[in-house]
């Protein structure tokens, strides 16, 4: 791998760099977390230390070291390493990077590992360039990106990489990784002479939700704003330093890609479990990220009838209310609305019968000849319509013993309709029960 600076240049740099970047393990032994996937005997390290890495895409959330394997890749294949960000590289850029790394493999026989970061952010043109090279292994790509490749990476890039996901950092991970930069006097903060109480290191592994540079961020700042004690004595980081360093916690979320899907995905599933509590929190967590209420209530119409329906017909008057209100008045105050409508739905008695009816009435139809309207079914209106005998012969329900005509009405042999003896359909299954026997009764 090339060297672009001298040892003392390297020093220098490495003081003015934040924590975050200065700490990057430098061998796969001092990486933190990704067990799954770096684990002695698992794909990727054997992948690694074996030098069989063609193409990969590093797919996580932010801070779980993508970056960092990637730089590891390269030191550990002697890879020459280049790096651009999809936010600023061209079309152009591109090209020239992959005419460098021909170049090298031609007269020094070395690799270039092209590492791409946000790779979602490269439009189709841009992910097409690299396929040639990507295929005949002039360089291997290493693409890091926070979306899901499925969906934002083009299928062909897709199926000349191998995937691997990140998953956030555990607790466990951040503390080790806290422990060792408190420790470290030459890359961390170890000359500092810094402790910090439990309580702090709880809060503050706590709010990194997983996010290894949101942990150092936050650690660096307490440390460089924090007074020193004593020469012989450690300086205590207290939890007031160190929720003065975080701030507010910043919930990770986006709007309109996988946490925005999987977090809606969640609030819908415990509503439709029962469980009002774990509904709250994942209600409480689109809310304070910024989700637009009106997609939260929109989705609170849609289960009061997927998921509650005539179990307890009042949800879905209910829920509509509830999206009304919050159009009219917004947020805040617009939350203790979801709130309210999202308990009631929560706590109410479910059925998804009207879900399962509609659906089980349109495959029907579209897997068997579609019905006439029988002529008595048929509309009366018009003199002509008359003449053609619509209407004759039909019963007029109201007429008949609590309303139960005796006839059909053009579907036969068929039940959509099933409801379930919980909350208020039980007494429409009673009902359906007790109209069928009259009916039955009336044939001869």
């Amino acid at each position: 791998m090339s060297d672009l600076f001298s040892a003392g240049e390297k020093i220098a740099i490495q003081k003015n760099q934040p924590l975050a970047a200065r700490f990057r393990p430098r061998n796969l032994d001092e990486y933190i977390g990704q067990s799954h996937l770096l684990g002695q005997g698992k794909p990727l390290r054997r992948l690694i230390e074996s030098d069989r890495i063609t193409s990969i895409i590093l797919f996580g959330p932010p801070g779980t070291g993508k970056t960092s394997l990637a730089e590891l890749i390269a030191h550990r294949t002697e890879s020459h390493f280049e790096r651009l960000n999809a936010v600023e590289a061209s079309v152009q850029q591109v090209r020239a990077t992959i005419a460098q790394a021909v170049q090298r493999l031609r007269h020094h026989q070395m690799k270039t590992i092209l590492f791409v970061d946000e790779l979602h952010r490269f439009s189709k043109s841009q992910q097409d360039v690299l396929l040639p090279d990507v295929e005949q292994g002039t360089i291997r790509l290493i693409g890091a990106t926070t979306h899901n490749p499925s969906f934002f990476i083009t299928g062909p890039l897709v199926s000349r990489s191998q995937v691997f996901q990140l998953e956030p950092l555990s607790p466990e991970s951040l503390e080790t990784l806290l422990e060792r930069v408190l420790t470290d006097p030459e890359r961390g903060l170890g000359s500092f002479n810094l402790t910090i109480d439990p309580e702090a290191k709880r809060h503050l592994i706590q709010t990194a939700e997983g996010d290894a540079r949101r942990l150092l961020n936050a650690l660096e700042v307490a440390a460089l704003t924090t007074t020193p004690g004593e020469a012989d004595e450690k300086t205590v980081l207290t939890r007031e330093i160190i929720e003065a360093c975080v701030q507010r916690k910043l919930v990770l979320y986006d709007r309109d890609e996988d946490q925005h899907y999987d977090t809606i995905s969640a609030f819908i599933k415990s509503v439709r479990g029962s469980d009002p509590d774990a509904a709250l929190y994942w209600l409480a967590k689109m809310i304070e990220a910024g989700e637009d209420p009106r997609f939260i209530a929109r989705r609170i119409v849609i289960l009061a009838s997927e998921d509650i329906g005539l179990a307890d017909p009042q949800a879905l008057p209910l829920a509509v209310a509830a999206q009304q209100a919050v159009e009219f008045i917004g947020m805040p105050e617009g939350r203790i609305i979801l709130s309210q409508a999202t308990l009631y739905l929560a706590t109410a008695a479910k059925s998804n019968s009207a879900y399962t009816a509609i659906d089980a009435a349109l495959a029907h139809l579209r897997t068997h000849p579609t019905l006439e309207v029988p002529r008595k079914l048929r509309s009366t209106g018009g003199s002509s319509k008359q003449l053609l005998g619509n209407g004759k012969g039909y019963d007029y329900s109201h007429e008949a013993e609590e309303g139960i005509s005796s006839h059909d009405f053009g579907v036969k042999g068929v039940t959509f309709y099933k409801p379930t003896v919980k909350g208020y359909e039980k007494i429409i299954s009673e009902r359906l029960a007790r109209w069928k026997a009259i009916q039955e009764s009336r044939k001869p």
